[in-house]
This record gives structure tokens, sequence and C-alpha cells, in this order.
């Protein structure tokens, strides 16, 4: 089959043969402007350090505990506060999307965030992206200066929050491990009540 288009954009070339498409990585570090040339497949695309990394679509259980940790920080948020799902953040070299985002009031409305406007990032961990959650992202994320991050382990017989604050070393500390049907109350970002029980799926 003859080809049809031969399109340049960014570093990545995209090679139209009928239907198919075939991608060829750039020649230099991948881009944010490289990631809008991927489709709207349910995977997760990312950058960490120049480099891509793909997440495979997760599964329903996973979305319903994002859902929920949505909407209990969207019900406690203080005015101006935005609380979104899959908001990326611009990190330099890197260009990260966590599960849950929430923003400070101002912040710049941009599509990908500057780390000053975020207030806390969520990880809802699984198993395909246990390491990730717990070793790599959280380090840029630390890096970079953002104040607070949850890491959610989903996949036990309830949800368990890893509340983590940063230290004077730009490193994250595990601050405390909340589970069960109680309702506790954390203060980053804002002031927030958790029963992660109520979040299983």
């Amino acid at each position: 089959m003859a080809l049809r288009d031969d399109l340049r954009w960014s570093g990545v070339i995209r090679l139209m043969l009928g239907s198919a498409l075939r991608w060829s990585a750039p020649d230099g570090a991948w881009t944010e402007p490289d990631l809008h040339l991927f489709p709207q497949d349910g995977h997760r695309y990312e950058i960490m350090d120049g480099s891509l990394h793909v997440t495979p679509p997760l599964d329903g259980a996973h979305e319903a505990t994002v859902r929920a940790v949505v909407t209990t920080l969207r019900g406690a948020a203080p005015e101006g506060w935005w609380v979104c799902a899959r908001a990326g953040i611009d990190l330099g070299a890197s260009k990260l999307v966590p599960d849950v985002t929430v923003l400070r009031p101002r912040s710049s409305g941009a599509s990908w965030s500057h780390p000053a406007d975020v207030g806390l990032v969520v990880e809802v961990e699984t198993a395909a992206s246990s390491r990730y959650d717990r070793l790599l992202k959280p380090s840029v994320y630390a890096e970079a200066g953002i104040p607070a991050y949850w890491r959610v382990e989903a996949g036990t017989s309830e949800p368990v929050v890893n509340i983590y604050r940063l230290d004077a070393g730009q490193t994250y500390q595990l601050d405390r491990r909340i589970h069960g049907p109680e309702l506790i109350t954390v203060s980053r970002p804002y002031p927030v009540r958790l029963a992660p029980s109520t979040w299983a799926a």
C-alpha cells in the first residue's frame, strides 16, 4: 500500500499506511508536544526525565477509587481550590499525570500545571504501578517542592491511604497510614476527613 502521509512533528514521525499507524521515537528526549501524537486509548502517557513511560488502561475498581478520592477532596475544598483527575504537571524534563491533582487558588489554569500551583498529588497504586508510585514519581514530585503526597493502596481488602509530607531536605516523610471506617482528619493541603473503607469498590 502506498505511503499516504509522512508527517514530522516535534521530532516524532507519524507514518500513515492506510488505517495503520506506526510511530518512531524522537532523536532526542521526549517532550510534551510528543504526547499529543498518541491516541486517547485509555493508556497513560507520561515523560520521566525525557523518557516515555506508558501505563496500560486500569480496571473499574481503580477508577472507582480515584472517583472516591476526588469526591472526598472536592467536598472539603475551600473556595478557589481545584481538585482534578488526571491533570498533568510540568516538571521540566518530566511531564507526569497523577491520578488526582489538587490545585491552589489562583492557579494559572494551564493544561500542564506548574508545581508551585499544586498543593497535593495522589496516586492510586496498582500491581503494575507499585514501584513507579512508591519510588520514581514521588521523588520527582518532592524535588519540585510539591508539599503533600498521598499513595492509596487500593488492591487490599480495603483501601489504605499513606500520607506523606515534604521535609526540609525535599524528600517525603510518611506522616501516617489511614484505613478503616472511622473518619480521620488530615491537615494538608486543607483540612479533610477520610474514611478509606468507604472508598472500597
